[in-house]
């Protein structure tokens, strides 16, 4: 099946009123606390829409404060969000954020070589930024409440829940598809009756940054098909040209600062490369993914940018860090992801963590030339000057040390090896004795 509305058009009047009326039933039944000033975490798409009347016909919302933080989503996206505020009556308030994102958030990101089991962790982090502002905000303005629009089955709730508490302890926090236990189809049919409707082109919505863009999350069933359409950046390999695109990267403390000799800011070189990698067949991701929760999802994400720095920046702390340095990292890399993605960016844990990475990424330097061809990136020279690659010294054909030196070295490190033998042997010999 393909990926399409939740909504059927096309079920019959009495159905259609039926889901309806278990819809308001379930709104009905739930008791909230009324007449507070609410923060909303606002986006513009359904669930945050949802939010907004709810805010007004359910909890009576003294005051409704709805805040969008721009991370990267493009301009249109935030256009859109505005104009259908206009049609709610509110009036979003917007925080740029994108260079915070990028400097503070995909920085680390890239120097950890974030990696949840094949999830180049974004929405993760964008989640908890958000919350962080709407959070500040709602103190700063004097609200008494904070809103989200969460489900009960994913992931960003606890994200958004931790950050909350961090940063405004004590404030009401609503959730309101998550706590009256709505479908994303009785949503749907709420905003309709509610006078607003809301389409979706893709059914369980498109959650873009700069970094990954997220597609259906929590929608994708094991047959459901992946029309071409709904590709942003993507070309899909079979369709890509049938010519290789070659670039270079420059690197510098573990981060680009420049595309093809041309040094750029972090948020422009991710935006060439998201075209450029996804005119050429990268950025695909289609796995299996462990919520928080522990329940497995279907998830689908395009991601050109990530996947290229990720796999050079990989690639090029092997150059430059010491073999110890290398394996303590990977672990340190996996708990970062595993902290970021269960909404753990402000624990102390994970601070400290990032010192670790920092302290290691002033080696990682150097200029990758890249060839990227109907989803393959294949490495075509490196260099660094910070490196600990040494042909002179490792060569079979070099003559550097004289290699017999090596030999008392083997045999010391083969000695625990020995004992190891003579123990079997032992242990063997007893065994036979009480055998017999």
């Amino acid at each position: 099946m393909a990926i399409s509305n939740s909504v059927n058009k096309n079920q019959p009047a009495t159905q259609h009123s039926s889901a309806l009326e278990l819809a308001l039933h379930k709104i009905d039944s739930v008791e909230v606390p009324e007449g507070k000033s609410i923060a909303l975490a606002y986006s513009g798409g359904l669930d945050s829409t949802l939010c907004v009347k709810l805010s007004q016909q359910k909890y009576h919302a003294r005051s409704l404060l709805a805040i969008s933080v721009d991370v990267g989503q493009g301009e249109a996206e935030i256009q859109e969000s505005i104009e259908r505020a206009e049609t709610l009556g509110i009036s979003p308030l917007i925080i740029d954020a994108k260079q915070e994102f990028t400097e503070q958030w995909l920085s680390k990101a890239i120097q950890a070589n974030s990696d949840y089991n094949g999830y180049p962790v974004s929405t993760s982090m964008t989640r908890q930024l958000i919350a962080a502002h709407v959070a500040q905000k709602a103190l700063e303005l004097g609200c008494d409440a904070l809103m989200e629009g969460s489900s009960g089955k994913g992931n960003d709730q606890y994200r958004m829940h931790n950050v909350f508490s961090l940063f405004a302890p004590g404030l009401s926090i609503f959730v309101p598809v998550r706590d009256f236990d709505l479908t994303r189809g009785e949503e749907q049919l709420l905003m309709e009756h509610y006078g607003v409707p809301v389409e979706e082109v893709i059914a369980g919505g498109d959650d873009k940054t700069m970094w990954c863009r997220s597609i259906a999350s929590g929608g994708i069933g094991l047959d459901t098909e992946l029309p071409d359409s709904i590709w942003l950046w993507l070309t899909p390999p079979a369709k890509a040209p049938d010519k290789p695109t070659t670039l270079k990267l420059t690197w510098q403390n573990g981060l680009p600062v420049a595309l093809n000799d041309t040094t750029l800011p972090l948020d422009q070189i991710i935006e060439q490369l998201n075209t450029i990698g996804g005119a050429n067949g990268i950025g695909k991701i289609d796995l299996f993914e462990d919520g928080i929760m522990g329940l497995k999802s279907r998830e689908i994400y395009e991601a050109p940018a990530a996947t290229i720095l990720l796999k050079v920046h990989r690639d090029l702390e092997q150059f430059c860090l010491t073999k110890e340095e290398i394996q303590l990292k990977r672990q340190m890399d996996a708990q970062w992801s595993k902290l970021v993605y269960h909404g753990e960016w402000f624990h102390p844990l994970k601070e400290a963590i990032d010192a670790f990475i920092a302290s290691t990424q002033k080696v990682v330097n150097g200029e990758y030339v890249v060839e990227l061809y109907k989803g393959n990136i294949d490495i075509r020279s490196r260099s660094s000057s910070s490196g600990l690659f040494f042909p002179d010294v490792r060569s079979i054909n070099s003559a550097s040390f004289n290699q017999k030196e090596c030999a008392p070295a083997a045999h010391i490190r083969g000695l625990p090896y020995e004992l190891i033998a003579r123990r079997n042997q032992l242990a063997a010999t007893s065994g036979e004795g009480k055998q017999q």
